[in-house]
Formats: structure tokens, C-alpha cells, sequence
């Protein structure tokens, strides 16, 4: 066959049959050595090179593989529609049909289950951290919706109203009922903007910031909200362009974080206890903490050391709620005058120490604001980290200790290098790239990945037209790398939770930089987050890089139990791990395709999309056992 390929003296003279045939032959195409495609070709004992026929013969290959079978066009809906999805026939036998979990578990989160929590120390909260399962403990089933469960309302209507099916907890009515957090109205919940501390609503609030921090310049994008509640404070900061990561602790009967991510708003179970928190230094511009009960004047400031290590050089720290305002709330807090004043003594002791001036106090709210750089503000007693990494955080202990700002020339030099205002930031060349702090990454290879991810947006469109839309709008990198995928797809209509796996290149802090969001993460775990969060999951060589590391079988299970029903995938990697992939897909009960590279068919490198059928407790199947 390759002899008549070789001879063949025009390329359009390829028969269709031989081309498809070529392409049929097993998925992989290890049959044909494809090398002599790019081979120099001789004619007339000349050898030719370039753009001879030898490319050409390439390109019409490309051309005439197009539109062969294996990979056919997308043609999934991915509209929601509340009713089973037709699953696609296929002649590969899957591995094993998964059977549907047991109705307690329609809300359950690996690492944050209670029964295993409650085995920990409430110390520092230490048993509100991450435990996870041992790999004989996992649950390998698929997890329902609760009965009567449908689509989030899109946003921006989500951010007001959910639907009571989908999060039927009533607890936060009645106990946070006159601090307005949330009402229930019929068959749903609406949440009016309020909070503990901001009783006028959220803008109101807001509004009050902004006279000290600049929320208008641009050079406010990413806050940090420790202790969010139902994350009002992120809710309403989305549509002044900036993007909140809150966290707040699993609650069973609250369901804070699960609240939040109904209502499209960035959120992950988390909390300040024990060991650092899953971001990298230096990566929000504003931290913020309304009522969030965490006990900064404690074992030695280690919280608030915690947020100076994440706070950029020049970004501001928003405390309020208990202990400012004391003399006014200190016989409803049932404490003492002196208590609470030296309390906030404290405080302000530490914050002095950590270089932050204060800018504001009045009533309820105080505003601090971090040093640009260390040059004159450190003083001898201080106690400084001695890590060299200081985002190697993953289940690594906190302690209470400075992190040191990154060295600078002069006073007036912003430490670790000033960002551009959003959304010029953007696309701008990170300061730890153009420092050379990423191994690996120049800012050539920077800008080429940026081309590279607009032109896979591009395609993505194509195979899935409702993306960029309201349709999705709670979405997961699940192997971020730069950020590009998020940069590219950046849209008021969305927002994306930037993953980088533990084991890969910290590009962490490179994508905040963008003005991006994200969280480091192991994929061999469970995610930080309750079921049917995320409306859409993209992952890049994810599984190439977990291919010697966990089971396939666990991340695709988690995956599914962190989508959305009807929510949609995209996998892009080689065509023989997804052929793995999809094999164990067959048995989620996802409809699923395999396409084409945007370069063509001789690309190794392929797309899989998939979208999750519509399943809720009670259907029939739940019970059916494992097919092994």
C-alpha cells in the first residue's frame, strides 16, 4: 500500500476508498508509517523539499479523509431538555456498566463527608479539612439528582433565584432569616443580595468598598472571599468585572458552597484550619471576610499571615463583623469590652507586622492595605518563612510565618513585577514569565500558546454552538497549563475554575496573573465541591498525565458527579487514551464522539466531546448491578 501511495503521481489521483480505508484500519494508525509524507521526493535525480509534492500529497490526504466515518462531525445536543439522552451504539465492549448510587449520596463529596470528618480533631478545624477516602473506600457509583431536579435558571437570573428541587435545604431561611440571605417563594429560593453584614444589600456594601479599594481602574480583578455564606459578596462583584473565589466549610444542613454554585457563582468547600490554602502567592488583588468567624488574632496571626502569603504586593484586606465595632455589639456578641479591644489590639498588631496600612475604618468595616514591597517595613522580630517555594502548598502544614516579598531595586518597584489593568492583563505577558520564574515558558512560547487556544476555541465552537452562552456558565479547566483556554473563551457570561494538577508545571500563578481564577488539585481525588456544579468540563492531555497515576475509571466517575445532568465535556488528547476513555465512558451512561483535530485526520491528537443524560432518583435503573 505504501508503494502505491509512494508512486502515485498526483495527489488528487488518491482513490477515496484506499484513503478511508487508511483511516479505518485501526483508530491508532500504526499500520501505516506516515513518515514518508513528509519525506523530500526525487524527480530527475533532484531532491525536493518545502512545499514539493510531497506536502501535497499530505494535504490531499488531509483533505480527503475529511469527511470518512470513524470521526464523525458532532452531531450531540447539547441543549438541556430534562429527559434521557439517546446513548450512542458502539461495537466496543465497555468495561463496565456503573450502577446509580444509593439516594443518601445525592449530595456527597468525597473529601468533606461528614462521618469522616467527625473522626478528626476540631482543632484549627481540622476536621473541616480534606480527608479522602482510601482507594478501597471509594464509591464507584454514579450519583442521581434529586427528584424533580432541572436546570439552573441562566445567568443573570441565577444569581438571584434557584430552584428549591435541585438544593431542597431550607435551614438558611429560617436561621439567617433577618439577615436576608435568602427567602423561599413557591418552588424556589431567592436570594435578595443581603448578608450579616450588609443588611442594605450586597451593592450597597460594595458601594462603600469602592470609595477606598478602585474597583473601577481595572486594577482590582481577583478577590478571595474567606467564609462566603452563600457568596452574595462574589455574586454581585461578577458584574463589575471581577471575580471572586469564596470558600466557606461543608455544612450539612446549610449548604453554603452548594448555594453558591446553584446560583453561578465561584465557589469551593474550603477552609482556613490547618494547612495552606490550595493558591499560590501573590495571587489576589483584595481578600475579604464579612462575618466569617475566623479567629485571626490567634496562634500567632497564622490566618492572616495565610492571606498576606496569597495578597499581592499592593492589594487590600477587607475586614468586617466582630471584633470592629465592639463598643456598640459587645453585649450582643455576650463578651467584654476589654475582650473585644484587645482582641482588634491584636489585629491591628499583626497587620502592622504584616505591612499593611490601614485606609479606612467606620463602623462595621475596616480596610487594610498591603505594602508594594518589603524595603522598609519588616520588622527584626518577625518571623520569616524559609521555604524557598512558596506555592508548594498542597496538604502542606500552615505556619505562622511572613512569606517573604520577592526582592526589588527600589522603593517605588511593585515586588514580583506590576500587573496591567483588566482587561489589558489579559493577554499581557505575565510578570512571572517575562522574570523567568516558569521553567519552561518564554514569552514566545507564551504568546504561541495564546494563538494556539484561540484557534481551539474556534473549533470548540463549531462542535458545541451554544458555547460562550449563558448555557454554560459554571465551567472547569481541569488541566489549565497558561490559562489559555479560559483567556480565549473569556466572556461576562461565564467564568472558569482554572485547575492545575498537582503533578503537573505550577502555572498557577501565571493564570492569576491573567486575571484568572483557579485552585491546585489532584485528580486521583475527589474535587472540592458538591455534585452537579459545573455546566461544562474541558480537560487537555489530562489523562496522558494521569495515565500511570490513579485509574481512569476514578476521575471520569468524579467528573461525572461534579457535571451537571446534560452538561457537556470536552477531552482533548491522543487518540489512544481516549480510545480508553471512551470505552469506560460507555459505561456513564454519556453520548459521546470522538472528532477529528482541527489540522485533520493525520493529527494523533483528537477531540472528545460528550454530554451526561438527564438521571434523577427514583429512576428505574438505579439498582442495576454491575456489569463486570
Amino acid at each position: 500500500m505504501n508503494l502505491v501511495l509512494l508512486n502515485h503521481p498526483v495527489a488528487d489521483n488518491i482513490p477515496r476508498s484506499l484513503t478511508c480505508l487508511v483511516r479505518t484500519e485501526k483508530l491508532h494508525f500504526r499500520f501505516l508509517t506516515w513518515e514518508f509524507l513528509l519525506l523530500p521526493r526525487a524527480h530527475n535525480g533532484v531532491e525536493k523539499s518545502g512545499s514539493g509534492k510531497g506536502d501535497k500529497l499530505a494535504l490531499a490526504v488531509t483533505e480527503q479523509t475529511a469527511d470518512c466515518n470513524i470521526f464523525q462531525p458532532a452531531t450531540l445536543d447539547f441543549e438541556s431538555h430534562h429527559n434521557y439522552v439517546e446513548t450512542l451504539e458502539t461495537s466496543e465492549p465497555t468495561t463496565k456498566k456503573f450502577k446509580s448510587c444509593e439516594t443518601k449520596y445525592t449530595d456527597y463529596t468525597p473529601c468533606q463527608e461528614q462521618d469522616r470528618a467527625m473522626t478528626f480533631p476540631r482543632e484549627n478545624m481540622i476536621y473541616r479539612e480534606r480527608h479522602c477516602p482510601p482507594d478501597d473506600e471509594k464509591l464507584r457509583c454514579l450519583i442521581l439528582a434529586p427528584k424533580g431536579y432541572t436546570t439552573p435558571f441562566p445567568w443573570p437570573k441565577s444569581r438571584d433565584y434557584a430552584y428549591y428541587a435541585n438544593v431542597p435545604y431550607k435551614h438558611l431561611t429560617v436561621e439567617k432569616a433577618v439577615q436576608n440571605w435568602v427567602q423561599f417563594q413557591g418552588n424556589v429560593f431567592k436570594f435578595p443580595g443581603g448578608g450579616t453584614m450588609f443588611p442594605r444589600g450586597a451593592d450597597a456594601y460594595i458601594d462603600e468598598l469602592a470609595s477606598v479599594v478602585p474597583m473601577k481602574s481595572g486594577m482590582i480583578r481577583t478577590a478571595l472571599d474567606t467564609g462566603c455564606g452563600v457568596a452574595s459578596w462574589g455574586a454581585y462583584l461578577l458584574k463589575r468585572n471581577i471575580l471572586v473565589m469564596s470558600f466557606a466549610p461543608k455544612d450539612n444542613h446549610e449548604a453554603q458552597v452548594q448555594f453558591a454554585l446553584e446560583r453561578g457563582v465561584p465557589a469551593v468547600i474550603g477552609v482556613l484550619g490547618s494547612i495552606r490554602l490550595p493558591y499560590p502567592s501573590r495571587a489576589f488583588d483584595m481578600s475579604h471576610c464579612s462575618r466569617c468567624l475566623i479567629p485571626w488574632a490567634s496562634n500567632e496571626g497564622m490566618y492572616m499571615m495565610e492571606v498576606d502569603r496569597v495578597l499581592r504586593p499592593g492589594g487590600y484586606w477587607i475586614l468586617s463583623g466582630p471584633p470592629l465595632n465592639w463598643k456598640t455589639y459587645h453585649k450582643v456578641w455576650n463578651r467584654t469590652k476589654e475582650e473585644c479591644k484587645a482582641e482588634q489590639k491584636r489585629i491591628e498588631d499583626y497587620a502592622e507586622l504584616l505591612c499593611w496600612e490601614k485606609k479606612y475604618e467606620r463602623g462595621d468595616v475596616a480596610i487594610w492595605r498591603k505594602n508594594i514591597n518589603g524595603k522598609s517595613c519588616r520588622k527584626t522580630s518577625a518571623n520569616i518563612c524559609q521555604t524557598k517555594d512558596t506555592d508548594n502548598v498542597w496538604y502542606k502544614k500552615m505556619d505562622a510565618c511572613i512569606t517573604p516579598y520577592p526582592t526589588v531595586k527600589d522603593s517605588d518597584e511593585v515586588a514580583g513585577g506590576e500587573l496591567k489593568k483588566f482587561p489589558a492583563r489579559l493577554f499581557a505577558v505575565p510578570p512571572r514569565i517575562s522574570k523567568k520564574m516558569v521553567p519552561g515558558v518564554t514569552v514566545e512560547s507564551y504568546q504561541e500558546d495564546n494563538k494556539l487556544w484561540k484557534k481551539h476555541i474556534t473549533s470548540y465552537k463549531r462542535i458545541i454552538s451554544l458555547l460562550g452562552t449563558t448555557r454554560y456558565h459554571n465551567i472547569i479547566d481541569m488541566n489549565a497549563g497558561l490559562g489559555g483556554f479560559a483567556a480565549a473563551l473569556d466572556s461576562p457570561k461565564l467564568w472558569v475554575m482554572n485547575v492545575v494538577p498537582t503533578i503537573a508545571d505550577n502555572t498557577l500563578g501565571v493564570v492569576y496573573e491573567r486575571g484568572l481564577i483557579g485552585i491546585y488539585h489532584d485528580w486521583c481525588e475527589g474535587f472540592s465541591t458538591y455534585p452537579r456544579t459545573y455546566d461544562l468540563l474541558h480537560a487537555n492531555r489530562l489523562f496522558t498525565l494521569y495515565e500511570d497515576k490513579c485509574e481512569f475509571e476514578d476521575i471520569l466517575l468524579e467528573m461525572d458527579r461534579v457535571l451537571r445532568p446534560e452538561g457537556s465535556i470536552i477531552l482533548r488528547d491522543g487518540v489512544e487514551v481516549l480510545n480508553k476513555v471512551r470505552k469506560i465512558a460507555a459505561g456513564l451512561r454519556w453520548e459521546t464522539k470522538l472528532v477529528d483535530h482541527e489540522d485533520g485526520p493525520l493529527v494523533p491528537e483528537k477531540i472528545f466531546v460528550a454530554v451526561k443524560q438527564y438521571v434523577v432518583e427514583g429512576d428505574d435503573d438505579q439498582n442495576t448491578p454491575n456489569d463486570e
